[in-house]
């Protein structure tokens, strides 16, 4: 297959896509369309619970892995949507539908890519394809539940919309539960002690501490106290308990655990992180994936959003076709130019590396 036919084959797998309903943890009907997909080109490929995955035709155990992931589970419609967000439409270059462009248009770009070297006998690098689910809620049954059963991984490429630039560092998530403890008392007399004031101190130094060590793609770690709630319904009952949760981005300069140990040396109340397992990344600006992308002109950039990059545990860069700032929008879109671009940069920047 030269490029133009990769292009034709990748924008009608797109529109299958979209057409198909796959909100996170219902991404049934789109895992058959890909499965069904791969059958027809010949490709065989295992799925687990709604990821699928294949390896090329020639796979060596001895070799080295290239992971070419991204998802295909969608968020629900934006509310101010005027098009049916299920109907791909194609617009002055623009194909139209949820998904289209978070990650659609990754996704269909990197399945041509495989497509471009799963045939070759001559590969530095295996090459792994993982088409896989849950990737906008951080589920458990996506990337996360296949790991053990691919190829060890040595290099990820993740599929999200950068503008097919180069995302080399992703901040990390962690979700903190802090609950200030007090006691009841009537608010009409001097009694109890109030859990919301005792909740005030920790509250403002999350606002105002800043980590000393700051990220030279990712800038400064960043904690945003989001939601505050106390036990009470009634008005005239001091709390004896106020939660509040905490989001905070991690850089590369902190590994989840060293963040939490100094915001517990900081704060008086208790701390529980609900998840340590959306971590930094970060790729070195000498990996061969990266100066083959500066060698054709690419920019590179830190991204504070976070993705299945997250959870997977090797070397890895975010990049693909489409624009971040259009994900999870009404009518969202991606120009066919951008698939285009999408597929001509994988497979250059792949090549350069072999």
């Amino acid at each position: 297959m030269w490029n133009e036919k990769l292009y034709d084959v990748a924008v009608a797998l797109l529109k299958q896509l979209i057409a198909t309903p796959s909100l996170s943890r219902e991404e049934d009907g789109t895992a058959q369309v890909i499965s069904d997909f791969l059958t027809a080109m010949d490709i065989p490929h295992e799925r687990h619970l709604n990821n699928v995955w294949a390896v090329n035709k020639h796979f060596d155990p001895a070799k080295r892995n290239i992971l070419l992931n991204s998802h295909h589970d969608t968020v629900k419609p934006n509310p101010q949507y005027t098009r049916d967000p299920f109907s791909p439409d194609v617009e002055d270059g623009k194909l139209f539908g949820l998904g289209s462009n978070d990650a659609g248009g990754c996704l269909v770009s990197l399945i041509a890519t495989f497509l471009h070297f799963y045939h070759r006998t001559d590969l530095e690098y295996n090459f792994v394809l993982a088409a896989t689910a849950e990737e906008e809620i951080s589920g458990a049954n996506g990337i996360e539940s296949i790991l053990d059963k691919l190829p060890a991984i040595d290099f990820a490429v993740v599929g999200e919309p950068t503008l097919t630039q180069l995302a080399i560092a992703e901040k990390g998530l962690m979700v903190l539960d802090c609950t200030a403890y007090g006691k009841a008392g009537h608010a009409a007399r001097e009694e109890g002690e109030n859990a919301l004031y005792k909740a005030l101190p920790d509250i403002t130094w999350f606002r105002d501490f800043r980590f000393p060590k700051e990220s030279e793609t990712l800038g400064p770690v960043k904690m945003s106290v989001t939601v505050i709630n106390t036990s009470n319904k009634a008005h005239n009952v001091v709390p004896a308990d106020c939660s509040f949760v905490v989001d905070v981005r991690a850089t590369d300069q902190y590994t989840l655990e060293e963040l939490l140990e100094i915001i517990r040396a900081n704060v008086q109340c208790e701390v529980k992180p609900r998840s340590m397992r959306m971590r930094p990344s970060f790729i070195p600006m000498e990996h061969p994936f990266v100066q083959a992308g500066i060698t054709l002109g690419k920019t590179w950039y830190g991204s504070p959003t976070t993705s299945d990059q997250a959870l997977i545990p090797a070397t890895s860069v975010k990049m693909g076709p489409g624009d971040s700032a259009r994900s999870h929008t009404a009518d969202e879109f991606i120009y066919l130019e951008e698939i285009k671009a999408g597929i001509d940069s994988y497979i250059r920047i792949l090549e350069m590396i072999q």
